[in-house]
């Protein structure tokens, strides 16, 4: 989509929400300053709103008419911020409340995809009274070696360890559980890790180009995600043509599942000795930094970062539920 400069500056004034006081804060205004550069690179009347440093109701107060989310992690990506931009009426970019709620929690997102027979790894949550020896160690016969250790409500890697014995267990999630009340434990699927951005509403939903990635020793961490550049990002993925589509169809199946709109991103391993695809996680509120995988993809069909991120704020919405799938009467029309 290409907006000229009076058809952007007619969209009023933007916020872009950036920083917020999650562990991926950092991440946060890394994706928030491109996007507030591609914006104003556009025309839009775009501003950087950091909530960890103003309260949100500056956003009402200064007249802002529409909001670019690109905060991650928790009071961000977790329906929060989508909740109270719905009491302002503000459109924003992005699920609404209850899917990014429900994302945002990897134990209830692997319950909906189960309920909707969706693959995704074997999981065991450890509650606070059983992160101890006597629940920890039956982990490994339950799951196998190695397994993955995590935090629930993190997300770029944060908090998680793979478990290659018995003896890491306990380590492994004491580091989870500095982030997270709950520790979830999966099974470890070895494989291709692969990626697919999903954009879109209802029937005009769309996957975009898998985005295949190599790291070093499979250490797709935070340090290697964000601040090097050993990881190789293959897009075209270089999957057979049958393969990248059944990716694509599951993860906006996965997509739908949750009630998700706007744009978002499914992570997805495909198992080696079977090519099966197995989901991983959904990112409501993706990287847009330099290293960022959406972009990319959205590269592969001629879109622009600059073009992408005026797409996103240019079709900000409030949320179609309990509206009767209706705008809110003060919601903008979007172009």
């Amino acid at each position: 989509m290409s907006l000229t400069p009076n058809e952007a500056s007619r969209l009023g004034k933007v916020a872009v929400l950036m920083g917020g006081t999650s562990a991926e804060r950092e991440i946060s205004l890394l994706s928030g300053t491109g996007v507030l550069a591609a914006l104003k690179s556009q025309g839009f009347d775009a501003h950087a709103f950091d909530p960890a440093e103003r309260p949100l109701d500056d956003l009402k107060r200064e007249g802002f008419a529409r909001c670019f989310i690109a905060l991650h992690g928790r009071l961000g990506e977790d329906g929060c911020v989508q909740g109270a931009l719905e009491l302002m009426g503000i459109p924003y970019t992005g699920p609404g409340p209850m899917a990014c709620a429900i994302a945002m929690d990897k134990v209830m997102t692997k319950r909906v995809w189960r309920a909707e027979v969706l693959p995704t790894p074997r999981g065991r949550v450890l509650s606070r009274e059983e992160q101890v020896d006597k629940y920890i160690s039956k982990v490994p016969d339950e799951l196998g070696l190695p397994l993955i250790v995590k935090p629930p409500h993190e997300g770029s890697s944060v908090g998680v360890t793979k478990v290659r014995s018995w003896s890491q267990m306990q380590e492994a999630v004491d580091l989870a559980a500095g982030y997270d009340v709950d520790v979830l434990c999966e099974e470890f699927i070895d494989g291709d890790e692969v990626t697919v951005a999903v954009v879109g509403e209802g029937w005009d939903t769309m996957a975009l180009p898998v985005v295949r990635i190599v790291a070093p020793e499979g250490k797709y961490d935070l340090q290697n995600k964000y601040f090097t550049d050993v990881v190789k990002y293959h897009c075209p993925s270089g999957l057979p043509e049958a393969e990248e589509k059944a990716v694509q169809r599951l993860a906006v199946a996965a997509y739908r599942a949750l009630g998700c709109r706007s744009w978002s991103r499914a992570d997805l391993i495909i198992r080696g000795h079977d090519r099966k695809p197995f989901l991983i996680e959904m990112n409501t509120s993706p990287g847009m930094t330099s290293h960022s995988l959406v972009p990319m993809a959205a590269r592969a069909v001629g879109l622009s970062y600059e073009a992408l991120c005026a797409h996103l704020i240019a079709t900000a919405a409030l949320d179609p539920v309990g509206r009767g799938g209706k705008p809110a009467k003060n919601e903008q029309p979007t172009a």
